[in-house]
Order: C-alpha cells, then structure tokens, then sequence
C-alpha cells in the first residue's frame, strides 16, 4: 500500500522557511484523477511517436557472422527463392491490373463510348472536365479514354479546345487504379495510413491542378495557344508506333485470358451505329481485307458509275464495283473465346478474379518485402531511396526523382502499374511519401510521353490535332508541377494527403466513402447539373462552392484567431454531432460490420484490429494507473509530484 498523500508532502522546518509565501489571489493548482493522470501520459506518448516516422525494419534473426556454413548456404537460398517469387508476384500483380482495366472496359466500355457522343455537354468545359473523370474510371485507363477524344479530334466530331478539359479529367482519373491498391492495405493501421496518403498525394495533385487550370484555360485558353505555337514551330513528321515494352512481357498470359476489339468504343464515340451491336470481346486474332470489283445489277444505265465499266445483258443492266471482304483466317485462344457470355457477365467475372488476384499478390508481396527487407539491407535501400544530395544540391533531390518516375513510367508504359507499385512500398515504410510525391509527378509526366509517341504514329491528315492534344496533356502537368513543387510551401498536396490518411487510419470505412465520393457520385453530380444548362450549374455550384470556403475560413481561424470568431463559431459544437464528427457515423459502421461478422461468414479484419486497438490502451491505462497507485520503490521526491495529482 502506497503511503499516504499528507506524510509526502510534510517537507521540514527548515526548508519551509525558505519556501514563498502563498498569495491568497493565486488560483488554486488544478488535480488530476489516476485515469487522467494516464491519459495525459498516452497523450504524450502519441505525440513523442510521429505515425509518418519511417518504422525501423530491425532484423529479427541470425546474424550473417553467427552461421555455420550450412545455415550460410540455406539463407542464400532462402533469399533467392524469396526474389524469384517476389518477381513472379509483382508479375502476375501488373497482369492482373491489365485484366482489371479490361474488366471495366467490358463492364461500362460501350457507356463510357455513349458519354462521348453528345457534342453539346463536350462543349461544356466542367462537364468535359467530369466525363474525362468518368469514362477514365469506367475503362481504368487514361490512354484509352485519351485515344477515344484523339479519334474524335481526328474525325472532327470534336475541336482540340473542347477537348482540353476532357484530358485534364482523365489525369485525375487514371489515379484511382493505385488508390483501390491502397485499400489493400486496410489491415495493418499505420501501414494503411501511409499507403493511403501516399496513393491519394496523386489525387490531390491532379484535383488542385484542374482548380487553378481549368478556370484559367477556359478563360485564356492558354494551353490550347502554346500547345498551337509548339506545332507551328517545328516541322514535325509522322514517326513510329510507340513502344510496347509492358506489353511484351505480360501478353502471353494476358490474351490467354481475355483480348478486346478497344475500336468498338471509338466507333460508338464517332458515331458508328453498327458498332452498338459488335461485342468488345475479340474472336478472330488474325484477319485479311481484300477488295474484289465484282459484277452488280442496277436499275438503268443512269444508275451506272460513270468511271466503272457499264454494259446490258439481256434485260439486265451491269456494272462493277468494288467491294471489301474481310476472310477470319484463326481464332484467338484466350479462355472467353468460346463462350456464349454477355459482355457483363464476362467483364463482371474478370473484375472479381482480378480484383482477388491483385488483393493476394498485394498481400503476400508486402510480407515478402517485409521478411527481405531487414537489417543491412533496409539501411541501405532506405539510405538510397530517402536521402537527399549534399548540401548545397539537397533540392536537386526531389527533380531528380521526377525523371527516374517519368523513365520507369516510361518503360511500363503506365502511370497506374508505376504508382501501384510504389504504394505498397510506402505503406510498408520504405519510401517516405515526401520521396513517393516527387515519383508519382514524374509518374505523370512520363505517362504523357508515350501518348506523345503514339501521336507522332497517326496518319499526315491528323498528326497535327493528335499532338495537339498530347502535348495539352504534356504541360498540364510541367503546369501543374510547377504550381505544387518548387517552393516546400507550396507542397500542399503533402500535408492534404496527410491530414486524409490519419483520418482513414482512424475510420478505415472512410476510404471507401472517399473513393466512391470523388470519383463517382461527385463527377455524376456535375455531369447533371451540366446537361441541365449553365443557370442550373451555376446557380447550384456557386452556392456551394461559397459555404465550401467560408467553412474551411471558419476552421483556419478556430485554430489560429478564435478570439477573432463570435462566441457561437469558436467550435461546431452548436451543431449536431453526425453533422461534425464521424463517431456517430463509425457506431454505425462498426455496428453493421460486428453483424456482417457475426451472422456472415466473412471476416471484418478492420473491426477485429480496432477491438485489438481499444483493447490495448485499456490494458495500457490499467497497467499505468496500477504503477502509480502500488509501485512501493517510488522515491519521497519522485511519489511527491505523483500522490499530489490524485488528491
């Protein structure tokens, strides 16, 4: 039993003389309950320990000095088999995001052609803006929605200025794809608010580039006049098709599950009816077009063509005319061509066996690197990849990681397998998301130069437009770089995705309302209010837009100038609790996934690691309170400070 309060706080005679003499005007010194006491103490605990530290990858085994030979030579190999099926997963992990991409394309391909049609909404900039967004989250791909506007420009169904937004929308949703990844993570909280910070850093680039460009090129169309300046200064020529360096590598197993006609959605876009009725599902992989002039019948000699030979035979008139056949010379051999299955039935079947694939690579890659990555070896890859330069060329750094994401997005040939990859490697702790920014602009960058590539492979008649486009899509982003990068201030991408990732790390439900929010009921909304007309637009967006930034004023300044607000709007407490908090809102996500877990048979993994969570810092309060009350080795000075705050 501890000692009492009053025999540690009597001090002797002789010190009281010295000891000042209270002023009755002093306030009385506030006590703190044991539960208090150790809350205070977790309190500062949290804010010693920095989540977005980098963790330590200590090396929990042998070390290398303390094996025999035998165990030497079995760690060797131990590590090759470990880097032989850590490629073999990122493999079939960059396979089995080609099969997802193929999978929405079946899924919403023909939808995402039918959005393209309607000429007016293009015109429209925000809602070019929201269908780029759409139709690039449909088909996960940017360079497939980026081709269906270059067809369009091409076949003159839509002008290069219109087109601009359009492209800009795509960018945005080409990085949902590394987003989804990111959810994978969910289990492990710390690495879940990393990966997720580190995918949505992408999101919150390519959202605050659109805000300040899109306004601006609407109004001055300055990207659509410089990409226009650059063509007409140089004498540029049709080249060679762009690289498929990717493509190599993963199509013998990819068109052994699924290959797809992706001219089926450009025609649907350009207005093509019959291509309505073809399926995007290819059957015949080798075809030949031969024109024959064959002999036809026509209704008198007026209905002849006047430079193709025309003669009577009989009561007959004939004529010649040229006509092209196409000859289905081999079938495919991918797993669908046989199957007398609807586009959606197939797109559907494939979304569910990619999105398992990509969900069992993911995990079992992130347990690989974290077995691999230890000791010596994590020093060094972690030295190399999240150092700077020397002074004074530390700012070199970060450029220096925009061209090594623009070259590796250049050699897979895709912004979402080059950012996808990255993600796990941050929610694992290797890349600090300051490196991971820099990479994924690089990212962006390098995506541009293949479809650079594949406009200089477009016919004479529409080089020019093709280009046109791609080089808009070329300096959005230089642009959008040069907006968000230089100055350290100005990485607000950073701290937004920061501030994001803490907040799913506490809620995880919340990382699906944010994917399903910004990239589908947001865009739709848009799209509505924008085939509505400009009044409906503008006369809900403002509004809207206007209570968006008084409320984030209103937070600005309860954080910094309170004093400055009236008394009612120095907190939200004035409101209802759902209205400003989400603890409401996890009850009942808590509440419906304790019954999914207990009635179905599918584990909630999330609610499980958040039982495991409360249930530990109550095992931790209870341990520390206990220290304080029963601990009889405290000194006279050290229990002195402690028995004064339980009085």
């Amino acid at each position: 039993m501890a000692p009492t309060a009053e025999a540690h706080l009597a001090t002797p005679p002789e010190l009281d003389a010295d000891l000042p003499v209270k002023d009755a005007t002093e306030p009385e010194p506030r006590f703190y309950t044991a539960a208090e006491e150790s809350g205070s103490e977790e309190e500062e605990d949290e804010e010693e320990e920095d989540p977005w530290d980098l963790p330590e990858l200590r090396d929990t085994g042998e070390k290398w000095s303390d094996l025999d030979t035998r165990g030497k030579v079995l760690r060797v190999l131990k590590s090759i088999v470990k880097f032989v099926l850590l490629v073999g997963l990122l493999y079939v992990f960059v396979c089995s995001l080609d099969i997802l991409s193929s999978a929405f394309q079946l899924v919403g391909g023909k939808a995402a052609g039918d959005i393209f049609q309607d000429n007016a909404v293009l015109s429209n900039p925000v809602a070019g803006l929201v269908i780029g967004v759409l139709v690039t989250v449909l088909v996960q791909s940017s360079s497939t929605s980026s081709s269906i506007v270059v067809s369009m420009v091409s076949s003159g169904l839509l002008e290069v200025k219109s087109a601009v937004p359009i492209i800009m929308g795509a960018n945005i949703g080409t990085s949902v794809t590394n987003t989804i990844v990111a959810v994978m993570q969910a289990g492990d909280r710390n690495e879940f608010r990393r990966a997720f910070a580190g995918a949505t850093v992408h999101d919150f680039f390519n959202w605050l580039s659109v805000l300040v460009l899109l306004p601006l090129e609407w109004a001055s169309g300055f990207l659509y006049k410089l990409t226009g300046l650059v063509i007409d200064s140089f004498n540029i020529q049709s080249g060679a098709d762009a690289p498929e360096l990717l493509k190599v590598i993963t199509e013998p197993l990819t068109k052994n599950i699924i290959e797809l006609d992706t001219s089926v959605i450009r025609d649907i876009a350009t207005g093509d009816l019959e291509a309505r009725n073809k399926s995007l599902i290819k059957i015949w992989c080798k075809t030949e077009t031969i024109t024959n002039l064959v002999n036809i019948t026509v209704n008198g000699s007026a209905n002849c063509n006047p430079d193709a030979l025309c003669w009577t035979e009989g009561n007959k008139v004939l004529t010649q005319e040229n006509q092209t056949e196409t000859l289905y010379l081999k079938k495919c051999t991918h797993m669908f061509v046989f199957a007398d299955l609807p586009d959606l039935a197939v797109g559907l079947i494939l979304l569910a066996l990619s999105l398992l694939a990509l969900c069992t690579c993911l995990i079992l890659i992130v347990k690989l690197l974290n077995s691999m990555l230890k000791g010596q070896v994590a020093v060094v890859i972690k030295k190399v990849l999240n150092t700077d330069f020397p002074f004074p060329f530390a700012w070199l750094t970060g450029y220096l990681a925009i061209l090594v994401g623009a070259g590796m997005t250049f050699i897979v040939q895709s912004s979402s397998v080059f950012t996808s990859a990255i993600t796990p490697l941050v929610g694992i702790g290797v890349i600090s998301i300051e490196r991971a920014y820099p990479l994924t602009l690089g990212s962006n960058i390098g995506t541009t130069t293949t479809a650079i590539l594949a406009a200089l492979a477009s016919p004479g008649e529409t080089l020019a437009n093709s280009l046109q486009i791609s080089l808009c899509h070329f300096f959005f982003n230089i642009c959008g770089i040069l907006l968000w990068y230089p100055i350290p201030f100005t990485r607000i991408p950073i701290r937004m995705a920061k501030a994001l990732g803490d907040r799913t790390a506490k809620y995880r439900w919340f990382a699906a309302v944010y994917l399903v929010l910004c990239f589908l009921l947001f865009p739709l909304s848009v799209l509505g209010l924008s085939i509505a007309g400009w009044p409906v637009l503008v006369g809900v967006a403002v509004p809207v837009v206007v209570f968006a930034i008084a409320v984030v004023i209103v937070n600005i300044m309860q954080n910094r100038w309170p004093r400055s607000l009236p008394s009612f709007l120095r907190s939200w407490d004035f409101l209802p609790k759902p209205l400003h908090s989400f603890k409401p809102w996890d009850r009942v996500v808590t509440a419906g996934t304790t019954f999914c877990r207990t009635r179905c048979c599918c584990c909630c993994k999330c609610c499980i690691e958040k039982e495991k969570d409360e249930e530990t810092d109550d095992i931790k309060t209870k341990d520390r309170s206990l220290e304080m009350y029963d601990n009889p080795t405290l000194t006279i000075e050290d229990e002195a400070k402690i028995t004064a705050t339980h009085l």
